[in-house]
């Protein structure tokens, strides 16, 4: 009778024992669009677009280029900053502190006369221009991302109108942006640690929002480690909230934890150090970390062989085996990849000076032109790494990478296993760019749904032709001169009704 007593029940309702409380966060659940998850980069600069050599490009030539990026298969065009370049010491060709007159310095040196953040490099076209490339390239199932680049040319308007948020040096000048040893005259960093760092916030996030009310999805963010946390957490949170399909891509080359970080507060990608993984155990240890640790819940790789910024000593010395190899490991291990192009596909390495990663004659500093039409190109490879990617879904996740025992260093052998589809792929490939190269690789036949019993056919997706192979264990030989790498897809044995065996 005391335990059902309503007035006592009424008591310990009214005055519960906390004692044992706990206190539980509410979590939110972020759902992104697929091509969050998996989907093909391509940059460029479109003021390298046109065909005339003598003249600027512009949104119109881009559209040209739609179908050829189209044709490779890719999923995403990402441009640089597009728009007005500042003039007060606007950078030269490779760098140089002097600019000539016809000089279009950095795109990334952003804002002059003509505006700042949400207005368009004049020589690039308007507004309707761009809006009208964003049309065209959604007709051929393109996306088009830009670049969020949260600094300043000297001449940029906020410089005059927003002096409070920039950090003002004793002798009364704005503190331009370094990156030791690189130096940065032509750009001022915000200073998000002024009185003013409220307003300037707001201001930012609007330039994001004026940019997706135009109709952009994808945002690829500089330097993002530089800012912040609690500002992009601010800054993510209420584009979203207002559009939640935006993709938000963070380059922060920097410490993981950092990486990780930009992550939770809600980046939705991130390039990583792929760039520089070249032997067997470090793209192992990497893409373990990347691919099949915890931190692939939340933590999405896009990985690049190469970026305006970096041209790597691989790529610089390797030769046209060193390109396709890169290409085959970005676009086969990682479910999201990018190329700067066109200087990808047509193979350039040459640095400005021995021991530098920068290019020489940079076109971040100049306009280049670009003979897609050459007949070296590997505009046909890529694109045939493209069509594997969207033919076999195994290869969309990131989760379903398994690594494979090969008995030579100089060579990486991994597989692509997803519980619930027919398609297995197993990649094989040589890293040296200048020597053959063989050994025994081991297959998991059980995970790959082989009978152990009978032989099975191996079909190489890059090159056409097939291997006829028994047991778990095969010798595999690859000569950089003419196979780079092996992109097999397992057939496996079904029954027919007449009991005969086949390969599906």
């Amino acid at each position: 009778r005391a335990g059902l007593d309503q007035r006592d029940a009424e008591l310990i309702a009214r005055y519960p024992d906390r004692g044992f409380q706990t206190d539980h966060h509410v979590l939110s659940v972020v759902v992104d669009p697929p091509l969050a998850r998996f989907g093909a980069w391509y940059e460029f600069f479109p003021r390298s677009a046109a065909h005339d050599p003598q003249r600027h490009g512009s949104f119109r030539d881009c559209e040209a280029m739609l179908p050829y990026i189209q044709e490779l298969g890719f999923d995403i065009v990402y441009f640089p900053p597009i728009h007005p370049i500042g003039r007060t010491r606007r950078k030269g060709p490779n760098n140089t502190l002097t600019a000539g007159p016809d000089d279009p310095g950095s795109p990334w040196a952003i804002g002059a006369q003509e505006g700042g953040h949400r207005e368009i490099h004049p020589q690039l076209g308007t507004l309707e221009d761009f809006q009208r490339l964003l049309a065209r390239a959604r007709e051929r199932k393109l996306e088009i991302a830009i670049d969020i680049a949260f600094q300043c040319a000297p001449d940029h308007p906020y410089v005059t109108a927003h002096p409070e948020w920039f950090r003002i040096r004793p002798d009364g000048s704005v503190q331009y942006a370094e990156n030791p040893p690189k130096k940065y005259q032509d750009i001022y960093p915000f200073d998000f640690e002024s009185d003013a760092w409220e307003s300037l916030c707001d201001e930012l996030t609007d330039v994001v929002s004026y940019w997706a009310q135009q109709g952009v999805r994808v945002f690829r963010v500089d330097n993002p480690h530089t800012k912040p946390f609690p500002f992009w957490e601010r800054l993510i949170s209420a584009v979203k909230q207002a559009y939640p399909d935006t993709i938000f891509l963070a380059e922060a080359f920097t410490r993981p934890k950092v990486m990780h970080r930009l992550a939770k507060l809600g980046f939705t990608q991130s390039y990583t150090y792929f760039t520089w993984r070249n032997t067997q155990q470090e793209l192992r240890e990497y893409f373990t970390e990347l691919c099949l640790s915890a931190g692939r819940e939340y933590f999405r790789p896009n990985v690049w062989p190469n970026t305006p910024d970096i041209l790597p000593e691989y790529l610089q010395v390797g030769g046209r085996a060193a390109f396709m190899t890169r290409a085959v490991l970005a676009s086969m291990l990682s479910a999201t990849y990018g190329i700067y192009g066109p200087a990808f596909e047509l193979m350039e390495s040459k640095p400005r000076e021995p021991g530098s990663e920068e290019y020489l004659d940079s076109e971040k500093y100049q306009i280049r032109r670009w003979d897609l039409k050459r007949t070296d190109s590997l505009a046909p490879f890529i694109k045939r790494l493209n069509q594997i990617r969207r033919t076999h879904k195994v290869l969309q996740h990131n989760d379903s990478l398994r690594w494979l025992n090969i008995s030579n260093d100089q060579m990486i052998a991994f597989a692509k296993i997803l519980e619930g589809e027919d398609d297995a792929v197993v990649v094989i490939a040589n890293l040296d760019p200048y020597h053959a190269h063989s050994g025994w690789i081991e297959l998991p036949l059980e995970a790959l749904g082989v009978d152990p019993r009978r032989s099975y056919r191996m079909d190489d997706l890059l090159s056409g032709g097939s291997f006829l192979w028994e047991g778990p264990r095969n010798y595999v030989v690859l000569d950089p001169n003419a196979t780079v790498a092996h992109v097999f897809l397992v057939r496996r044995r079904v029954r027919t009704e007449h009991q005969f065996d086949y390969f599906m």
